[in-house]
């Protein structure tokens, strides 16, 4: 493995990193959203991350891709809003399955791969810098 598939591999990761940061941001921005352009509530989104493919055979599997991106199946909240503009016929109102404290985990948990990512790359780039300088 080169200095360079390393250098791909925490790239592969930072991508997918943003991309999980990306949803819970959306999440959160849509945390009491009670209806969507599909007539419903929002329905929280999930990053599925794979393996990546395309990597030299020694490497294959060595990096990380976003899979998919996913609706959670979980039941929305209903709460009793006999007022709302979207409550049914009892009152109802069915809000987002979204937990901001379980975004909040997913968005610590996504910024500290996101963080050893980038101290990976940047330690391969001062590396690959310094041999640069041997050869000079």
């Amino acid at each position: 493995m080169g200095i360079f598939d390393a250098l791909k591999i925490s790239a592969s990761g930072l991508a997918a990193q943003r991309t999980r940061m990306d949803m819970v941001a959306q999440n959160l921005a849509n945390a009491q959203t009670t209806r969507t352009a599909a007539g419903g509530p929002y329905r929280r989104k999930m990053v599925v991350l794979e393996a990546a493919k395309g990597f030299r055979d020694a490497l294959a599997g060595a990096g990380v891709n976003v899979g998919k991106i996913v609706e959670d199946s979980s039941p929305f909240t209903e709460l009793t809003q006999p007022g709302h503009p979207d409550a049914d016929a009892k009152g109802m109102v069915r809000y987002p399955n979204v937990n901001p404290v379980n975004e909040m985990v997913d968005m610590v948990a996504a910024s500290r791969s996101y963080d050893a990512n980038l101290s990976a790359f940047e330690t391969l780039r001062g590396m690959a810098m310094k041999a640069l300088e041997i050869g000079r």
